[in-house]
């Protein structure tokens, strides 16, 4: 498998640290507000890199965080904590809020069929675990304390602009909104290991450390909890492409200062999704969550094949118009796959099954490339064989691209389809009436049988008569 690898910014071949066996590593939500659309596609490609590794064979272990601590509103370590935001927001207690919106997330995820990882991990629950981590560092020489916070010396790295997509200049305090001078910091790119001072007055969760009371930096957090369930070796690190600078620059920093060791060897960055307006941004008011389409009629995952249309390197732009499409397509496809009838007597035809399975699997070994793998589906119901086989073909695929193909087929069939007793008794009660029409016919009562008309078209029923007789249809 071929995996693209921001690190290095080329396409390489996977190789993990222990055969048989992946450690992966996400960067999970901040738990303060609902999850956006944007958000979610992350989490979806994420979904289908662990689902592919486990398709192939490799026996994966994922890791993710819950931020509900010591993110601030700008990731250069300023503004207020998210958390008490949101809790200000609402009225409600920090944990109160957490407790909320990570539910909130999960459910999100559940109707996306995003699997939930093996490990899911509150920052509140790892304060010891942060502490031993900044600890090692100041002792390393790799930190100091400095106006009652600890700071990472990003002068002691030989490189720290690992990603290499940012300009340095424009990281420059006074350039990049956002970024703040802060007098303690021995170099500009410093950052917050562990906080005492700075907005202590509004954090509402703070514990004991060896500098004082406080609370943690956001970036410490996926370290820590990925070398403490994951080890000191991580295969893959995931998160979106707005991570990748300052916040997993900072925990390649801290990681690798501490184990003294290379530490994650491939860095997996979704791609933004994108308004007509630019980047969806939950700071810009633009908040579309799972729940407002489905308020607005849409099966959640339509908007899960609509992000699989796309590779998760490109910037995925987000309209209505664009979700209407994706929508059209994924009925069809159920539609189709609807259509399906598998005779007992059939057998797998074994030869269409290893050259179809071979094309799928050749699409998501390139660097996932979902595209290609929806085309998979196609060539399966387009492919010259049996519908045993057909349907085999889709269960499995799917066990990776998480579409709900068979199942949503299904139930969209019985969903079109009249129950039959209902049918029996609408055409039971159609006959008689028009037996009560012919009648009236014959009787010259031509007002009774035109009343019996009404009524019928009134419920739907098109009558036609014919030479052959009356015939009916129900619109």
């Amino acid at each position: 498998m071929k995996l693209y690898n921001s690190l290095t910014r080329k396409k390489e071949d996977f190789k993990e640290n222990v055969p048989g066996k992946v450690s992966m590593y996400t960067c999970g939500p901040t738990v303060y507000h609902f999850a956006h659309i944007g958000n979610l596609r992350s989490y979806i490609m994420e979904d289908i890199l662990e689902k592919h590794l486990r398709y192939s064979g490799y026996d994966v272990k994922r890791v993710m965080n819950i931020t509900d601590v010591g993110h601030l509103s700008s990731d250069a370590d300023t503004g207020e904590d998210k958390m008490v935001k949101g809790a200000k927001r609402e009225n409600k207690t920090v944990m109160d809020i957490a407790k909320f919106y990570t539910d909130a997330f999960f459910a999100d995820c559940e109707k996306l069929n995003i699997k939930i990882p093996d490990v899911v991990e509150p920052a509140t629950n790892c304060i010891d675990e942060f502490i031993a981590m900044v600890s090692g560092l100041i002792e390393k020489g790799y930190a100091y304390v400095a106006g009652g916070n600890v700071y990472f010396d990003t002068s002691k790295l030989d490189e720290y602009y690992v990603f290499n997509k940012h300009d340095i200049d424009e990281l420059m305090v006074g350039v990049r909104e956002g970024v703040e001078e802060d007098t303690n910091k021995r170099n500009k790119n410093d950052f917050v290991l562990w906080f005492t001072k700075s907005k202590f007055e509004e954090q509402a969760l703070k514990w004991d450390s060896p500098w004082g009371v406080g609370y943690p930096g956001w970036h410490i957090e996926c370290s820590a909890i990925s070398l403490k369930h994951l080890g000191e070796y991580l295969d893959i690190h995931c998160g979106g492409i707005d991570n990748a600078f300052p916040h997993h620059t900072n925990e390649i920093a801290q990681s690798e200062a501490f184990v003294g060791h290379k530490w994650c060897n491939f860095w997996f960055h979704v791609l933004h999704l994108n308004t007509n307006s630019g980047k969806m941004s939950k700071s810009k008011g633009e908040f579309l969550t799972v729940s407002l389409l489905e308020e607005k009629g849409y099966n959640p995952l339509a908007y899960r094949f609509f992000c699989l249309q796309s590779h998760y390197r490109k910037q995925l732009v987000f309209s209505y118009e664009n979700l209407d499409g994706a929508a059209t397509a994924y009925e069809k496809l159920l539609k189709r796959i609807a259509t399906l009838k598998p005779d007992d007597g059939d057998e797998l035809d074994m030869a269409a099954v290893e050259k179809l399975t071979a094309s799928f699997k050749d699409a998501l070994d390139n660097d996932i490339n979902t595209s290609l793998a929806v085309t998979a589906l196609y060539d399966v119901l387009k492919e010259n064989t049996n519908d045993k086989t057909k349907l085999y073909l889709l269960n499995d695929f799917d066990r990776v691209l998480s579409l709900d193909l068979v199942e949503g087929a299904k139930k969209l069939s019985e969903s079109n389809a009249e129950p039959a007793v209902e049918q029996d008794e609408l055409s039971k009660y159609v006959e008689e009436q028009l037996a009560l029409r012919t009648a009236a016919k014959k009787a010259k009562n031509f007002a009774e049988a035109d009343r019996i008309r009404d009524e019928l078209a009134a419920q739907g029923i098109k009558i036609l008569d014919t030479r052959e007789g009356t015939k009916w249809s129900k619109e």
